[in-house]
Parts: structure tokens; C-alpha cells; sequence
């Protein structure tokens, strides 16, 4: 709560004078209780009194809300109400001069928050955690502690100094294989016994802490090194001296690719299983890795294995059939696949003929046939036929020779024809009229 305005300095001086310079005949002004506390927002009667031999003017000087509850000759009670700080009320007597005599108000009053701060996820074995406990008001704090505390075990007492807003207190504590899922807190200790109360303690709510060993080494990786594509293997993959073993997460991975496995737990150890088949688009050497994970630390360990395949010639990368033309460049390209990587030869039928492979050249007709192409590697022997075929033309000069010796042949023959024909024809008529003139002669006249 806000401190409220700034007493004047007249009572203080006042009180001073008057502790200095006693009244006559010895006249002291007198309050009772001389110590008072009480819980914030509470209230007290303080007893004002004087010595002076004769009627005298008595009060309380303060700012806190008071009211006059009782009188009598040379005496007076205060009733003080709402009182939400420490204050110190000064009583003070009018006898031929002004004497004074101040109390002491203690308020109390209890922490409105106390909390643990988070733990870590987990802690490692061996290494200190710091507790942190936040406390929120409370008063007074010269009478206030706060306590670490693991279960119910103390483990450190620390003072509440500082400002009654808000205090962090903090204390260390070495972690070991106990502390795992064990709780702690912390309470803060209100002792006003020393001042006739008793002792008030406020408890936060706990929480549970999860320590871990992982070891340094790397874990051990069982596989073979050398693997034939297609068929299956064992992988086992392993890492002592955990706690607890239980929580360690184990991940398999061949070429970065999350494997499914098996893990099996004893006391301190863990054990990792996997059956691994690998396909021919992961042929050749290959990363397989195994990672431990406990306690968001990792330990990993890599091998390398060689994933090798028989030879092998498909028709996407090696075509059973080509057809090129005479004196075009081409390059025939035939890809044999496998691990180790096969050697390939394309060898003709007929006369054992190399076929150039991948060269860009000019084609020419010998080079048509049927060819046996053979990968081989220690993994195996595979053969393709490919056939290549060559297309070309004929001189085109013979072909105009031949083709304008025909035209004229056709059409020598059809004149030689035509001219024997009408020569025939001609014959036929004039052998026709010679034979009707001679009829004619030979017919006897008729006579008149």
C-alpha cells in the first residue's frame, strides 16, 4: 500500500524538546502500550497519561483515524482504526509546558503470493539446480523467511530483506538419481513469537523435478558393412550407463530416413532394433545412424554401409531398337546400372563388331545389325539384343538415266508401233480396192 503524506516536523520537535527539558516538578507524559502490532487493517486503544499535579490538556497526535473512547483526570484513550502501515503515534500533555512520549505500531501481515519458479524439463545428475522462490508482501519483513524445501525436507532459510512489493530468493542444490520425480517448493515463515504471536507459514504448490545421466560415449552400432540390395539385415544399435534408461527415445535412420525399430530397456541401458531392406534407388554407400535422446541431450553414432545390386539393362536406358539415318549424328547410349558399377560391351552377332558406346560420330551403313549387350560386374552377368538399323538412298543420277532410257524405249516402241500399223492398214485398203476392181472387170455385161 501507497505511504501516506509526509508527518509534520512539529510533534518530532516537539518530543524532542520535551524529552530534553523535563516539566515542573518532574511531570512526564506517559503512553501505554509503548509497543503495539497488529494485523494490517486493525485497530488499537493507546492509553495517553500525564504526572502533572493539577487539571492538564492531553492527546494523540497521528494520521491514522482515532477517536476518544475513554477520559478521565489526566488521562484519555485513543481508539485506533484501519491501520494499514507502521506508524508512531505521540501522545502529548500541556502542564505549564508540553511534554510528549511516542509508541510503536507494528503491522503484520501475510505474503499474498509465494511461488516456485518452473524447474527445468530435466536436470542433470551431478550438476547444481537453482531454486528460485518469488515472494509477494508480507510484513514485517525483519521477521520473515523464506524456506527451499525438497518434500519435506529444509533445505536452505534465507531473509525476506527488500522492499515488501516483491523478493526472489535463491539457493542451490546438487542433483543426484533421488531427486528424480521428487517435489519441491518453498514456504515462507511469518515468526512473531519473539512479540507474544506465533509462527505463520505459507506453503507454494510443488513441483516435481526429473534429473537424468547420459553418458559421453557414443552408443554402439551393430550392422553389416556391406549389404546386397533386396534383402533384409539386422541393425542393432545400443548405449549403457542411462538413468533413467526408460525415458531414452532411440531413433534409426538410413540416409536420413527414419527407420521403424524396436527398443528394449534394463536397468541402465537400452537396446535399439530394426530389420532394414533397402531398395535399388538406394544402392551404393549410404549414411545409417543411431541417436540417443534422453533429457533434451542426444548422443549419435554413424557408420557407413555399401548397398550393392546385381547389373542390370532396362529399356528406358538401354532401347532394344534404333533406327538412324545414313550420315546423321548420333550417339548410342546404353546405361547399365548397379553396384559396383558393371561393364558394358555391345558386341554384333555376326562378326563380334564393337558397337560405340556414348561417342558422338557420323552413321554409316556398316554399322546396321543386331548387337548383344553385356553388363558385367562380380555381382553378375545381364545381356540385351539391340538392334540398329541404317536407312540410305540410291545415286540419284542412275535413277534419271534408267527413268529417261525407259521414257524413250516406251516411246520409240509406241511410234514403231503406230507407223507398222498404219502402214497395215494402208496395205489392207489398197489390197481391198485391187481385189474389187478386179471383180469388177471379170463381171459379164448384161445384155439390152
Amino acid at each position: 500500500m501507497a505511504p501516506g503524506p509526509a508527518r509534520p516536523a512539529l510533534p518530532a520537535l516537539l518530543a524532542l524538546i520535551g524529552a530534553l527539558l523535563p516539566g515542573l516538578g518532574g511531570a512526564q507524559t506517559s503512553v501505554h502500550p509503548a509497543e503495539a502490532i497488529i494485523p494490517r487493517g486493525g485497530s488499537v486503544q493507546v492509553n495517553c497519561s500525564t504526572s502533572c499535579d493539577q487539571p492538564s490538556t492531553l492527546g494523540l497526535e497521528t494520521q491514522l483515524t482515532k477517536k476518544e473512547v475513554a477520559h478521565g483526570v489526566n488521562w484519555k484513550v485513543f481508539e485506533l482504526s484501519d491501520v494499514q502501515e507502521d506508524s508512531h503515534p505521540i501522545c502529548f500533555a500541556n502542564c505549564h509546558k508540553q511534554t510528549m512520549a511516542s509508541m510503536s505500531l507494528i503491522v503484520y501481515w501475510f505474503p499474498e503470493r509465494v511461488e516456485l519458479l518452473p524447474l527445468p524439463r530435466w536436470q542433470p545428475v551431478g550438476e547444481n539446480l537453482t531454486l528460485r522462490c518469488q515472494v509477494a508482501g508480507g510484513a514485517p519483513r525483519d521477521s520473515l523467511f523464506v524456506v527451499l524445501l525438497r518434500g519435506e525436507e529444509e533445505l536452505s532459510r534465507h531473509p525476506a530483506s527488500g522492499e515488501p512489493a516483491e523478493v526472489e530468493v535463491t539457493g542451490l542444490v546438487l542433483a543426484d538419481r533421488d531427486d528424480h520425480l521428487a517435489n519441491f517448493s518453498c514456504r515462507t515463515d511469518l515468526d512473531l513469537r519473539p512479540r507474544g504471536l506465533g509462527l505463520f507459514q505459507n506453503i507454494s504448490a510443488s513441483r516435481q523435478l526429473r534429473t537424468f545421466v547420459l553418458p559421453e560415449t557414443q552408443p554402439r552400432l551393430a550392422t553389416p558393412r556391406i549389404v546386397e540390395v533386396g534383402t533384409q539385415w539386422a541393425v542393432n544399435c545400443t548405449l549403457d550407463g542411462l538413468f533413467p534408461a526408460a525415458e531414452a527415445k532411440v531413433s534409426l535412420m538410413l540416409a536420413e530416413q527414419k527407420l521403424h525399430s524396436t527398443s528394449l530397456y534394463s536397468k541402465d541401458s537400452v537396446l535399439a532394433m530394426a530389420n532394414v531392406e533397402a531398395n535399388a534407388a538406394e544402392e551404393g554407400t549410404q549414411e545409417l545412424a543411431c541417436v540417443v535422446t534422453l533429457g533434451e541431450k542426444d548422443r549419435m553414432r554413424k557408420e557407413d554401409v555399401t548397398l550393392y545390386n546385381g547389373p542390370r539393362l532396362d529399356q528406358r536406358d538401354c532401347p532394344g531398337n534404333w533406327t538412324w539415318e545414313e550420315g546423321s549424328q548420333q550417339t548410342l547410349r546404353c546405361q547399365a546400372w548397379g553396384n559396383p558399377v558393371p561393364e558394358l560391351k555391345c558386341h554384333r552377332k555376326e562378326d563380334e563388331a564393337l558397337l560405340p558406346i556414348g561417342d558422338l560420330r557420323p552413321v554409316k551403313r556398316e554399322v546396321a545389325g543386331t548387337y548383344l549387350c553385356q553388363a558385367r560386374s562380380p555381382r553378375g552377368v545381364v545381356t540385351r539384343e539391340v538392334v540398329l538399323n541404317v536407312t540410305y538412298h540410291q545415286n540419284n543420277m542412275v535413277i534419271i538415266i534408267l527413268v529417261a532410257a525407259a521414257v524413250i524405249l516406251g516411246t520409240v516402241s509406241a511410234a514403231a508401233y503406230l507407223y507398222n500399223r498404219q502402214r497395215k492398214i494402208q496395205k489392207y485398203r489398197l489390197q481391198k480396192a485391187q481385189e474389187a476392181a478386179a471383180m469388177k472387170l471379170n463381171t459379164p455385161a448384161t445384155p439390152p
